[in-house]
């Protein structure tokens, strides 16, 4: 009797806190939606041609600065792909991921900022997909030209594996984020779909599908980038 009184005990402080992890994990998908808007709305913002040619697209919504040694930081959020072998079809489901570093940089002096990334190629993805990934060494990285400056930027994009861009009290710039780190979520993964799965089992193997907080973001990329411009030769070489 004593240890089936237990067993329910348990159960009821578990579910709560599985429920409070889901609920923080749906705020944040959504959240990701609405900075996702915003930031393609944003005249002279992310040129239209370099969202065309991404294979990918993380956004990190309200990443912090931490008040610890030269300025940490950490932020989660969202990466979406476009599906199929090669990166061709539509966007399909959100994987979460998160963002760590020792000096982020803040260039645009907000305490919180939101971040855009973009996938310019299949090794960049499929390094993202396997492992943590340490922007500039294990993936080569720039801030994201914006606007008019894409055109005057071709090297920069060309060299470029991710591309990144930063929005902090009402400001948006390219930014740079190399010595950080972008990692696959686990834990967030598993609170919004409800077991344990790899970014991969999600993006590319499509275990599951997009949930509804999800369809905002998936949704929106799909309406302002429905086809992949890029170089053909260039997906297949991953």
């Amino acid at each position: 009797m004593r240890k089936a009184v237990t067993v329910l005990v348990l159960i009821s402080l578990f579910c709560p806190l599985q429920s409070f992890g889901k609920h923080r994990e749906v705020d944040r998908l959504e959240e990701s939606g609405r900075v996702m808007q915003e930031i393609l709305d944003i005249p002279d913002g992310i040129p239209k041609d370099l969202l065309n040619r991404a294979e990918c697209v993380l956004v990190l919504p309200g990443v912090k600065k931490l008040a610890v040694g030269v300025g940490g930081s950490f932020g989660r959020g969202a990466m979406v792909c476009r599906s199929g072998e090669h990166y061709t079809g539509s966007w399909g489901t959100p994987a979460m991921y998160a963002l760590e570093g020792a000096n982020i940089g803040f260039q645009l002096g907000g305490e919180e900022t939101d971040f855009v990334l973009l996938v310019m190629n299949p090794r960049g993805a499929s390094s993202l997909l396997k492992s943590k990934v340490k922007l500039g060494a294990d993936a080569a990285a720039a801030a994201g030209p914006k606007g008019r400056d894409a055109t005057a930027a071709t090297d920069i994009v060309m060299r470029a594996e991710i591309l990144s861009y930063s929005r902090s009290r009402g400001l948006f710039a390219g930014v740079s984020l190399e010595g950080s780190t972008l990692r696959q979520d686990n834990g967030a993964n598993e609170n919004l779909y409800g077991r344990k799965l790899s970014a991969k089992q999600i993006v590319r193997e499509h275990a599951v599908g997009t949930p509804a907080s999800g369809q905002k973001l998936v949704s929106l990329l799909n309406q302002r980038s429905p086809r992949n411009l890029s170089d053909p030769k260039s997906l297949k070489d991953d």
